[in-house]
């Protein structure tokens, strides 16, 4: 294919599905077709494959390889009557879940403000991701207290607050999914160290509503978390205070909870969602 010419795109896709990006640089590749999403994203009505090389500097061949792979994954598409590229619906399904995070985090805000306000201690926001998780937002209280739990930062499900709040909103089959195949790592000799007694765990959750980290992934640390739902009753956060042993002693535990508990409803509630029957909040 020489400079500038544009094969028939659209059928020459369908013999391209084994593609990917090629035997070069994979960071490179990655870089590269990342650009020419970009620069069709800033077009209103596409682009053709002549525009996106002058507009990227990319050499025809490699444009035109970069986006036949974006096209099998959905990512772009093509119309063969106006040879235009455009962004196609893939990019628009990732782009609503960053959305619908950012949704979440506006709404969860101001009640993560209101619940440090009410116990003094910093209250924390996690999602679940690639089988940790993953903390997503922070509001420091007025007593701080050194934690790892940094929005970024990862935790394993099975022995943080947040994880086993979300854990025992999902059911056994899907639990499974995303723990451990071999025994848990010990991060703390408190750390709960087999499926049985993490089951019994979480049943006590699901029962009162909050999960409880008693010194699991750091010693001297205490965490209660509860869970925020979307319209399916599908768990899509867990919220949690935590602080030092020395400030959060059993006897304040469960009002921690369900003042967290109540604090996680009222959020999904604001999210439109709904609790499973099942959910003592």
């Amino acid at each position: 294919m020489g400079i500038g010419q544009e094969p028939d795109e659209a059928a020459d896709a369908q013999k391209r599905i084994g593609v990917r990006f090629g035997r070069s640089d994979p960071v490179q590749s990655l870089v590269r077709a990342l650009n020419i999403l970009n620069r069709l994203a800033a077009a209103e009505e596409g682009m053709t494959l002549t525009k996106l090389v002058e507009a990227t500097g990319l050499a025809a061949s490699t444009a035109h390889r970069l986006l036949t792979t974006l096209e099998v994954e959905r990512y772009v598409t093509f119309d063969p009557e106006r040879r235009l590229w455009s962004v196609g619906v893939q990019a628009f399904i990732a782009g609503g879940a960053f959305l619908k995070t950012g949704h979440l985090l506006a709404i969860a805000r101001p009640y993560m403000r209101a619940l440090t306000s009410e116990c003094a201690e910093t209250a924390n926001l996690a999602v679940e991701d690639k089988k940790d998780a993953v903390y997503v937002l922070q509001v420091e209280g007025r007593q701080t207290a050194k934690s790892n739990a940094r929005p970024g930062s990862r935790l394993p499900l099975y022995c943080s607050g947040v994880g086993k709040a979300l854990l025992s909103a999902m059911t056994d089959g899907e639990a499974a999914k995303v723990l451990p195949k071999q025994s848990f790592r010990k991060l703390t000799p408190k750390t709960i160290s087999s499926k049985a007694d993490l089951h019994d765990d979480l049943m006590l959750a699901r029962k009162r509503g909050y999960a409880v980290d008693d010194e699991e992934h750091a010693l001297g640390l205490r965490c209660v978390a509860s869970v925020i739902f979307d319209e399916t009753g599908t768990a899509v956060a867990a919220m949690s205070v935590a602080g030092p042993t020395a400030r959060m002693a059993d006897s304040r535990v469960a009002g921690l909870g369900e003042l967290v508990c109540r604090k996680a409803s009222e959020i999904t509630n604001q999210l439109g969602g709904v609790a499973p029957g099942w959910w003592r909040c």
